[in-house]
């Protein structure tokens, strides 16, 4: 199976132990060899990222990664380099092939230094190979291997993490006390899921992989639950419009929100719907800011609602309803959001509808929720912290409880529905959007895609994607000082890909 292919699933790190298995045990391809590969795929990435490099401080630890350590400490020799390897161990590595691959770089005549001496070794080496712990760590990092992760982080020495970043779960994306900052990780047989949620970001840098030449067969073995978005499964979401194709074919989109002093966030949802391709937006706001509104962007219908009975007859003519951006959790707030709940139409909740729903659960249906991780501690009664420890978890466990498509925002951010259904992951996205508003175009992303006729969870996916990569093409000019309404121009680009 080809690595582009491939690089679309992401797995569990007992499902790449399996893979792993299958190769060896039903198609004889030693796992000794698989490790040789392994070193050989590093090295060459190393030498690709870091012509210059002429040293390296090669760490290991006990097991089968840190084989790969000392597979790629001899190629490195062997090609001229000065090498240092660090030993987390006096003894052995313990197992056979780790063993095998300790041997082999003793035999080579390279020898291993401990203790104090691998702190001392850092400043010297042009790149720092982690080799340290590979993707069965379950618990806190303890205290040596600690010290070592941490002086490394500190030297600022570019780092290459083989598997995995050392101390970071590979399952989840969770730091373990503390964990490797890589400038880039080279991932085998199969991609990692915690890699690209959560912390894992921000440990991985740069994202490698290689399929270490195993049978296309054995993928057909294993079924990942885990996928990443691509554009080109998006894009086949977006079809060209026929030629007679009129506004009334293109969905309504209802926004309601906007409670006083905060009016930017309806309209930015509103106005987001209409980019994507939305036929007809009307707000639903306090009649303060209707007028204004409509001023300032008057392809929006803009009405003052004071009154819930106000609402029904926006309702009757939409085709779904995002509620939430800027809303609050007044009364006002409150009896809108109830009036909702008792319409059949599509809805998205987003914000403070996302909290109101919290403190009265419920199961609907033909519902979407946009949670970023402190809402959706609050819908579990969770803490944040156990939210971001397993964002894989939570996300479903949202989706079971409230019977909802779930999109959980974040780095790597997540759509989940049904159990059983693949989770699907964002790769795309940048710091730039950690900035007001962003969640707010988000919604009117996702609910102008929805009123367009995409099914709940395509119009999730999709509309996560597009608007992730929007930010990524404004963040060109720079990812600091980024606003939400920086989207919209690209936004428009993206949901137009070019057709053949």
């Amino acid at each position: 199976m080809s690595a582009p292919t491939l690089s679309l699933t992401l797995y569990s790190a007992a499902q790449v132990r399996e893979l792993d298995r299958l190769a060896i045990d039903d198609y004889g391809i030693a796992g000794f060899t698989l490790m040789q590969r392994a070193a050989a795929a590093a090295y060459r990435l190393l030498r690709q990222q870091w012509t210059q490099a002429q040293s390296l401080l090669v760490v290991c630890g006990p097991g089968n990664n840190g084989g790969d350590g000392y597979l790629l400490a001899a190629l490195a020799q062997a090609d001229g380099l000065q090498v240092v390897v660090a030993q987390i161990s006096e003894q052995s590595p313990g197992g056979a092939d780790a063993n095998k691959a300790w041997q082999q770089w003793q035999d080579a005549g390279g020898s291993t230094i401990h203790g104090g001496d691998m702190l001392a070794a850092i400043p010297a080496a042009d790149v720092i190979v982690d080799a340290l712990l590979g993707t069965g760590l379950q618990r806190d990092v303890s205290a040596d291997w600690a010290e070592l992760i941490d002086a490394i982080n500190q030297s600022d020495k570019p780092v290459l993490s083989i598997d995995v970043p050392s101390g970071l779960h590979a399952d989840t994306g969770a730091v373990m006390a503390t964990a490797i900052q890589a400038r880039a990780t080279i991932s085998y047989i199969g991609l990692k899921q915690g890699l690209f949620t959560a912390q894992g970001p921000d440990h991985c840098g740069r994202i490698f992989f290689d399929d270490l030449g195993v049978p296309e067969a054995i993928y057909s073995h294993v079924q990942a639950s885990k996928q990443v978005l691509d554009s080109a499964s998006v894009h086949a979401l977006l079809k060209p419009r026929r030629p007679g194709c009129h506004k009334g074919q293109c969905g309504h989109v209802l926004v309601i929100g906007g409670e006083h002093g905060m009016a930017g966030a309806v309209r930015m949802a509103a106005e987001a719907a209409a980019r994507v391709g939305a036929g007809l937006v009307t707000v639903a706001t306090r009649p303060e800011h209707a007028a204004l509104l409509s001023a300032n962007r008057p392809e929006l219908m803009c009405h003052g609602i004071e009154d819930v009975d106000d609402l029904q007859p926006l309702l009757d003519r939409a085709s779904m309803v995002a509620i939430g951006p800027g809303l609050g959790q007044s009364d006002w707030a409150q009896a809108l959001l109830s009036a909702v709940m008792q319409s059949q139409l599509y809805l998205l909740l987003d914000a403070d509808a996302l909290n109101m729903i919290a403190a009265q659960p419920q199961k609907r249906g033909r519902w979407l929720f946009t949670p970023h991780p402190g809402e959706a501690a609050r819908l579990l009664g969770w803490s944040t912290d156990q939210v971001q420890q397993d964002r894989f978890k939570a996300v479903a466990a949202i989706s079971e409880r409230y019977n909802c498509i779930t999109v959980l925002k974040g780095p790597g951010t997540l759509v989940a529905s049904a159990q059983g259904s693949p989770i699907y992951l964002c790769r795309e996205g940048n710091p730039g959007m950690a900035t007001a508003g962003m969640g707010d175009v988000l919604s009117g992303v996702i609910s102008g895609l929805l009123a367009q006729g995409l099914s709940l969870v395509d119009a999730a996916s999709c509309g996560v994607y597009v608007h992730a990569a929007a930010a990524d093409l404004a963040a060109r000019q720079g990812q600091r000082g980024l606003l939400a309404t920086d989207l919209f121009p690209y936004l428009r680009t993206l949901v137009n890909p070019a057709q053949d």
